[in-house]
């Protein structure tokens, strides 16, 4: 194919997604709003696209590059001289890893970790791959975050069990700093790690004014943190780093074996191979943004985060489910007003914002990951929502069919095949030709029910969907 029709392919591809810069897709990607840090990216990522992290002994720069970022990082988050870090493809691959290490470092036969229910769905994956129990506490219902108390109690009633014990700063769904301090102290006291999943604050924490209490290694008991650098570092996807508090405590997360008859693998990560164009990418911005310029870059995001948040408190029908201790915002609204069909109403008028399904006694919200690009657009992001708003109040709560309901309770999560799943598409009228997946442009019919679904059989769902989708 020639260079130009490919490029042209390409172009045509893209054509249909969600924007990556301009603030205005409100989760997935960040935008510093900088763009010559976005062409250094760019070209250190070109740059080292085919060099492979596999081993650092062949390209040494890889090791060099990660070595600079640990340097970087450890005083933002409080880490000692003695802490160790490893770049990671994400947040979930650093979870992951968090979790891993416990569970080998342990040993145990039947293992467990502590949690809130807020904590990253990560952390569930991790508990799926690993075989480590997840036991996750509720939260305080007002503030939405961790009750130190009911954390401790859970260690206790699995006391000789539990391997990990997690808090977020801040928890995805929120936007609120979990108390880390006597939650690290109360893992302390019992011998256990404490891992902090900064992934989305990590790079905002540090440079918030005022400062928030500490949630990082300051807090005795921090064992290992995450942090994402393709998200408020405004690097290339995907990179994050785990840190450890000392080596020790890192050593379990390595893999290593000699028993075959090829090379010895040796891996810090999930990945065996891994391109090196990430590191770089992420080596290259954090070097050209620097201290000063996240400082600054920071201080824009949270300005925008308060006015968005002061505009969205003081319209009828929304509400703040929490009040964001960082830059991300979750709003819920009253019965007259619709969550999912004002998500849509604000795709309508060029602005993503994320639905969020209800949880227990948690109702549904919407998320809003608010960066520095999104600052000169907050005010036309208040005349959208102020439309958005009057739009879905005057077409009414989104109203699930009691054939389609009924429908979705005759299903077993556990059994669901292809016949039950085409069923259901037939009834919500998302069935196409042959069985192909006709996915709406209007997605609040559909949001509203997996809404009501109970959660194994919303799992179940979207896996089928997922499914059907990428056949």
């Amino acid at each position: 194919m020639p260079a130009e029709a490919l490029l042209d392919r390409l172009a045509a591809l893209r054509s249909g997604d969600l924007p990556t810069h301009g603030g205005r897709t409100l989760a997935y990607v960040y935008d510093s709003g900088l763009a010559e840090a976005d062409e250094i990216g760019k070209r250190a990522l070109a740059m080292f696209a085919s060099t492979n992290g596999l081993d650092p002994t062949a390209f040494p720069s890889l090791a060099a590059m990660e070595r600079d970022l640990v340097a970087f990082t450890r005083p933002l988050v409080g880490a000692p001289d003695t802490a160790v870090g490893t770049v990671t493809s994400g947040g979930t691959e650093s979870i992951l890893l968090a979790v891993q290490t416990a569970r080998d470092a342990a040993g145990l036969a039947d293992p467990v970790m502590v949690v809130p229910t807020t904590a990253h769905g990560a952390f569930h994956k991790a508990a799926h791959y690993f075989g480590v129990r997840l036991v996750a506490v509720d939260v305080d219902p007002v503030t939405k975050r961790a009750v130190p108390e009911a954390m401790a109690a859970a260690m206790d009633a699995h006391a000789g069990r539990v391997v990990l014990v997690a808090v977020s700063a801040p928890s995805y769904a929120h936007g609120v700093i979990d108390p880390v301090r006597p939650i690290a102290a109360a893992a302390a006291e019992r011998g256990l790690r404490c891992h902090v999943d900064a992934c989305i604050g990590g790079w905002v924490l540090p440079w918030a004014d005022p400062a928030p209490a500490p949630w990082d290694f300051r807090c005795p008991g921090v064992t290992s943190l995450s942090v994402d650098l393709h998200k408020y570092a405004y690097t290339p996807k995907g990179v994050s780093l785990l840190l450890h508090r000392t080596p020790d405590l890192r050593r379990p997360q390595f893999f290593a074996t000699a028993d075959w008859p090829g090379y010895t693998m040796l891996n810090a990560t999930t990945q065996s191979t891994k391109s090196g164009g990430p590191l770089a990418a992420a080596w290259a911005v954090v070097q050209h943004i620097g201290v000063d310029g996240y400082r600054d870059l920071v201080a824009t995001t949270l300005a925008a985060t308060r006015r968005l948040a002061d505009g969205i408190a003081a319209r009828d029908h929304l509400a703040l489910a929490a009040e964001p201790d960082s830059s991300l915002l979750a709003v819920q609204t009253d019965d007259a007003l619709d969550v999912f069909t004002l998500s849509d109403e604000m795709g309508e008028r060029g602005w993503f914002v994320q639905p969020q399904m209800a949880f227990r006694d948690l109702p549904a919200t919407l998320h809003l990951t608010v960066c520095a690009a999104t600052a000169d657009g907050v005010d036309d992001f208040l005349v959208a929502l102020d439309e958005s708003v009057a739009a879905a109040v005057a077409a009414g709560p989104v109203a699930v069919a009691p054939e389609l309901r009924d429908a979705a309770a005759a299903l077993d999560p556990a059994t669901l095949d292809d016949a039950a799943f085409d069923g259901l598409l037939a009834i919500a009228g998302l069935a196409g030709q042959d069985g192909a997946l006709t996915v709406p442009k209007r997605m609040a019919p559909v949001n509203a029910l997996l809404d009501v679904a109970p959660p194994r059989l919303r799992e179940a769902l979207l896996i089928a969907f997922l499914d059907r989708l990428t056949r």
